[in-house]
């Protein structure tokens, strides 16, 4: 049995890099729904929607990211 430790090792990074990213993106966006409630209570409505507008934006990434993760293990 011949392990290949090259490929081994780029699975490896790409995926801890993939997962970094992955957690980073939705971490991005649940601080995004947070500075969405503070920039209400204080009334900021300009602020309200641009941080509305980027936590969704990243948990649409996240979707994505999922979805070709699960389509490249399914075809």
């Amino acid at each position: 049995m011949n392990i290949d430790w090259a490929a081994l090792g780029s699975v490896f990074g790409v995926s801890l890099v993939a997962t970094v990213a992955l957690v980073g993106l939705f971490t991005l966006g649940i601080v995004g729904l947070a500075k969405q409630e503070s920039a209400s209570a204080r009334g900021a409505a300009g602020s309200v929607a641009l941080a509305r507008a980027g936590a969704y934006t990243c948990f649409a990434l996240c979707v994505a990211a999922v979805a070709y993760g699960i389509y490249l293990i399914v075809a």
